[in-house]
């Protein structure tokens, strides 16, 4: 069974569950509903999820709102990379400035697995040929691994970023996807999203009023940050996403997928 064979059935098996919302989920959603941004971040962080929750981070254009108001809450707070091996230069020296500029103690950068690469993508073309499995060996996988142990993640996602962005709840809960080793798809995992609800123009007005530094790439017509090989500028007049993964039928990496089991998808 291949890797990318192991993230297609993983798919249909959640699909195929009953959707339903489990007591904890519906408590939290409760508890805090209405919520969102730095008020939401606090009550995770440092109520229900004390210790056991990461921001997930890919230092894009956006990055820096989410990364200041956890740097706020509790800078000790564990912050994952992924490190694709294909990204920027300039996302790396960004990462490295944010982390000096806003006391972050706790970034950590998961990689792909030489092995994964080995078997996968040994000369480093598979973004071209195959950029679903690329993303898989590169991203979900990495990440499912640096998530191991933590009960929740962060997300820096927006509603208005993607169609499948476009209903996702500013608290969700997730079937833990597994990387295809026996026992590690069992559970689930939630995923916290403050920023669900939050437009550009807040974006911007939030990070000119902390005087933040912006990823250095948007100013040269990067509205969307990832991979070198699957970014590109947007046209005057483009919508958001246009730059990733330009002519294809793609605009996630896979990491965010719908896997929800409270049946809302994201």
């Amino acid at each position: 069974m291949t890797i990318v064979q192991i993230n297609h059935e993983a798919r249909a098996a959640v699909m195929d569950t009953d959707a339903r919302l489990s007591p904890r989920l519906a408590r939290l959603r409760e508890l805090y509903a209405g919520l969102s941004g730095q008020a939401l971040l606090e009550a995770m962080i440092k109520t229900e999820f004390a210790g056991k929750i990461a921001v997930v981070s890919s230092f894009g254009a956006e990055s820096v709102v989410l990364l200041h108001m956890v740097a706020e809450i509790d800078p000790t707070t564990p912050v994952i990379f992924l490190n694709t091996g294909k990204l920027f230069g300039e996302t790396l020296r960004y990462r490295d400035r944010l982390q000096e500029r806003l006391g972050l103690t706790d970034i950590r950068a998961a990689g792909p697995h030489p092995g994964d690469l080995a078997r996968q993508d040994p000369n480093g073309g598979l973004w071209n040929s195959d950029p679903d499995a690329c993303c898989f060996i590169r991203k979900v996988l990495p990440l499912e691994r640096a998530l191991k142990g933590f009960e929740a993640s962060i997300t820096g996602r927006k509603r208005f970023q993607t169609n499948a962005r476009a209903s996702m709840e500013p608290i969700e809960e997730e079937a833990v996807r597994g990387t295809g080793e026996p026992g590690s798809a069992k559970g689930t995992r939630f995923k916290i999203n403050p920023l669900s609800f939050w437009g550009q123009e807040e974006l911007e007005r939030y990070t000119d009023a902390h005087r933040l530094p912006r990823h250095p790439l948007v100013k040269d017509g990067y509205l969307s940050i990832g991979c070198m090989p699957c970014t590109e500028r947007v046209p005057e007049g483009g919508s958001y996403r246009d730059g990733r993964w330009a002519g294809r039928d793609k605009d996630e990496c896979g990491i965010h997928l719908p896997v929800n089991t409270d049946g809302d998808g994201i």
